[in-house]
């Protein structure tokens, strides 16, 4: 077994990560490795230093991959190919606190009207739209969301999420009535998919690109001109609970992040609000 084999074991199997995250960090370091051209056993803080410098990226794309690298020669030394971490010593770029895109609730109306109901795969874009408002859902979630983690008599579903940790999230009726107004019409499954919810017209797994792709196609329907992702659907939700008033432990549970720092970003959005009230209706302003 190759170092970057045993790298992405170790990030699967003892820290549970997803394939997704465990995809990127192989990509950061074997980018790096094929880069630099020295094994990752006689790689130096300077060899890092001037790979870093040679990249036209963003800080937050930066740290990133030092995160990436300070990972995996962690590994190499906890399994003695190495003594030290070159990261050691590096700090990442300071990044100003990242502020999402969020919808107003008039423009999630816009986007859900937008769609033709008058055809099977208009219901279930719907239907994903709605999952993902309601629920919160990363795309991924909802791109693996399974008939028999769905319950909507009950109205919750079971979400198998980053580090296949699972959750249980309350499902609105509205949510509950575009999935049972889709399902009827659910292309018959092709082999290996009769438990998936979210099929494309062959009757296989709906991928991640598509509901990006439907979910900007959607926008443009709509008329809204921001950059939008299916990521923007749960920041919009998160957003919209804290300001009705959620708890931020309830919403951090929905979300499934681990720490609840993760969660108080979406405070942060709404004391924009509540900050523009004061401003505005001050005597002083």
């Amino acid at each position: 077994m190759n170092l970057l084999d045993g790298y992405r074991y170790y990030l699967k199997i003892e820290r549970g990560l997803s394939e997704n995250t465990v995809a990127a960090y192989l990509s950061d370091v074997g980018e790096f490795l094929d880069k630099v051209g020295v094994q990752a056993t006689e790689v130096t803080t300077s060899d890092i230093i001037s790979y870093m410098d040679s990249l036209d990226v963003s800080k937050r794309s930066q740290a990133r991959l030092l995160s990436s690298l300070r990972s995996f020669f962690s590994y190499l030394a906890m399994e003695g190919e190495r003594q030290d971490n070159p990261c050691d010593g590096m700090d990442s770029p300071k990044l100003g606190r990242y502020l999402p895109n969020v919808l107003s609730i008039e423009e999630v109306e816009a986007i859900m009207n937008s769609v033709d109901l008058s055809t099977w795969n208009g219901k279930r874009d719907r239907a994903i739209l709605e999952v993902l408002y309601g629920c919160g859902l990363r795309v991924s979630e909802a791109s693996n969301l399974l008939l028999t983690n769905t319950y909507l008599d009950e109205g919750f579903v079971r979400v198998v999420g980053k580090g296949d940790k699972e959750r249980l999230v309350p499902m609105g009726q509205v949510a509950c009535d575009a999935i049972k107004d889709y399902l009827p019409d659910r292309p018959s499954p092709d082999q290996g998919c009769d438990d998936y919810v979210f099929l494309n017209k062959f009757g296989r797994k709906l991928s991640r690109i598509s509901i990006f792709n439907m979910v900007k196609a959607q926008a443009v329907a709509a008329g809204i001109h921001k950059e939008i992702s299916p990521h923007t659907f749960r920041h919009s939700f998160a957003t919209h609970l804290i300001e009705n008033g959620a708890d931020l432990r309830v919403v951090q549970e929905m979300l499934g992040h681990e720490s609840i720092l993760t969660t108080e970003i979406y405070t942060h959005i709404d004391t924009k609000t509540w900050q523009k009230a004061v401003l505005d209706h001050h005597p002083r302003n």
